[in-house]
């Protein structure tokens, strides 16, 4: 699975929200102004990226999302920890801690998720 540029993900981020979109939906759900022809490239280039698929009707086509929003921040954090914290998730929550982005309370709420997987 190829990395996402910003503008891939955010088109994609739509596309999850939406489920199945027309190029035009997917437009209208952007938040920043952009134009047609610049979405439908991108939601082609996701296409070939093996990213998202369409179903024809004529010459228009409804796209949808192949890859799970899931599966794809799993990706993304993975490759982030390994990137940035040399694969060390000790490493990364520590960083979150010490520029408090997380509180002992966040933490010790992800520490009971660890021991008690449900």
């Amino acid at each position: 699975m190829e990395q996402l540029t910003n503008k891939e993900e955010e088109v994609m981020q739509a596309l999850w929200s939406l489920e199945k979109a027309f190029v035009k939906e997917i437009v209208a759900a952007l938040a920043n102004d952009n134009h047609y022809n610049t979405v439908s490239t991108i939601v082609r280039n996701l296409e070939e990226k093996g990213f998202v698929s369409h179903i024809a009707y004529g010459k228009t086509h409804q796209y949808f999302p192949i890859i799970t929003k899931d599966a794809y921040a799993k990706r993304f954090m993975n490759m982030a920890t390994k990137r940035y914290f040399n694969g060390d998730y000790k490493n990364m929550v520590s960083f979150f801690a010490k520029e408090e982005k997380i509180s002992a309370t966040e933490l010790r709420e992800i520490l009971a998720l660890i021991e008690n997987p449900e």
